[in-house]
This record gives C-alpha cells, sequence and structure tokens, in this order.
C-alpha cells in the first residue's frame, strides 16, 4: 500500500512540473482530437480574473506559415507574438477581458482551407466549456493565417463580429457571403510574398453592390517593419 502511494506521488511530482511548462505568458497548450482522427495542437489564453457568470469576447487568431508545426510553440511565438499577446497584454485585459485561442496548423498542411473545420470544433468546445459571448467572436490572422481569415468569415459569416485579416487574400466568389461583417484589412505594398494585389481584390469584392463604405489608406510599407508593413486598411 504505501509502496502504491509513493509510486502516485511521484507520478504526481513528474506531471505537476510539465504543466506548469505549458503555460506560457499565460497561454495553456491543449490539444483537440477531431473526427475523423487529427490531433489539434493549440494554445488558449483565460482572462486571469474569469468569472463564469460573466460572458467574454474570444478571438481566433490564425498564425502564418513560420507557425507550422506540432510543438504547440510556434504559433504564438516570433513572428506571431504580436498578433497573440496584443490582447493578453494585463492593460487591455485589465479593461478588455477577452479569451485568445491560437490553433497550430500542422506539418502536412501548407493553408488552413482544409484545417478550419477541425478550428470551429475547438472553438465549439470552449463555447461549451467556457462563459462565451456568442455575439463577440473574432478572427485575426497573419500571411497564410490572413488567408485563412479570409475564408473563416466566407464559411461561417453568422459566426463571427468582426474579422482582421493581415498580408492575405481569398476567394472572390465567395465574397458576397461577408458584405455583413466589419472587417479591418492591413497589407504592405511592399510585400514581396503575398501582393497587395490579394487584399485589395477581396476589399473590392466584399463592397460589390453594397451601399456602405469601407476607408483605404495606401502606402508604401514600413521600412524595417517586414513585408507586412501596414499599407492598406479597411474598416
Amino acid at each position: 500500500m504505501q509502496q502504491a502511494a509513493g509510486l502516485l506521488i511521484a507520478l504526481l511530482l513528474a506531471v505537476i512540473p510539465s504543466m506548469a511548462e505549458d503555460n506560457i505568458d499565460g497561454f495553456v497548450g491543449r490539444v483537440y482530437r477531431s473526427q475523423p482522427p487529427e490531433s489539434v495542437p493549440y494554445r488558449l489564453f483565460v482572462p486571469p480574473a474569469y468569472d463564469k457568470s460573466q460572458k467574454y469576447p474570444l478571438i481566433l487568431w490564425l498564425h502564418g506559415a513560420g507557425g507550422i508545426g506540432v510543438d504547440n510553440r510556434k504559433q504564438f511565438s516570433s513572428g506571431n507574438r504580436t498578433g497573440t499577446h496584443i490582447w493578453t497584454r494585463p492593460e487591455i485585459q485589465s479593461k478588455h477581458p477577452a479569451f485568445v485561442v491560437v490553433p497550430q496548423c500542422p506539418d502536412s498542411l501548407r493553408c488552413w482551407g482544409s484545417h478550419l473545420p477541425a478550428v470551429l470544433e475547438i472553438l465549439e468546445v470552449l463555447r461549451s466549456e467556457f462563459s462565451i459571448d456568442s455575439q463577440r467572436i473574432y478572427v485575426a490572422g497573419q500571411s497564410m493565417g490572413g488567408f485563412g481569415t479570409w475564408d473563416m468569415i466566407s464559411l461561417k459569416p453568422d459566426l463571427f463580429a468582426a474579422a482582421i485579416p493581415l498580408c492575405g487574400g481569398g476567394n472572390t466568389a465567395r465574397a458576397a457571403s461577408i458584405v455583413n461583417i466589419p472587417i479591418w484589412a492591413f497589407h504592405g505594398a511592399a510585400d514581396t510574398n503575398v501582393p497587395v494585389t490579394e487584399s485589395r481584390r477581396m476589399i473590392s469584392s466584399s463592397l460589390h453592390g453594397v451601399q456602405r463604405s469601407r476607408s483605404q489608406r495606401l502606402g508604401p510599407g514600413l521600412q524595417g517593419a517586414g513585408p507586412c508593413g501596414v499599407a492598406v486598411r479597411a474598416t
């Protein structure tokens, strides 16, 4: 009996440090297993003052190609750090507490397209687990994730309250479905990976035949800011 108890304690001590290590900057590592079997690593930030009696907004971040993998690290670090951590700053969370979920696209996929159904399933799981405001679910992403953002709102236009695609593009044939979604699109004219015309086409197509306007600000891109220097903005 004592030997069994000692073994249990040893196992617990072995597990607890690994759990602690998997909480990075408040983002807890999780893995979702969908049907058919597919393991999707993701990170979840829960508002520090979470109260289940309150309703909270949720931001979904779709990483760029640099975040591809299964390590559950790259999608919210390095080039994806700003896009994920801007929402979790203490001064932001104190005024606007929100959940942030960051799935990771596996190595076998070079785009978000076929991966989006699993991401939607993750959102459903979180909505059942936590007190999420269904009227305040947002999606944002950069480069590959910018394409994923346009695809996501085209796929589920009634789910998202607004979208922020950075340096992306999409299928203009489906743009008519997103005319009622507030969109803030950024793209650098100096982008050599994804031409700025991709964002311009989506902005133009999403406004076709609609009696409303979205402001655009064009520019040469930002020196030293990488290919995603702010050059096109639509609201």
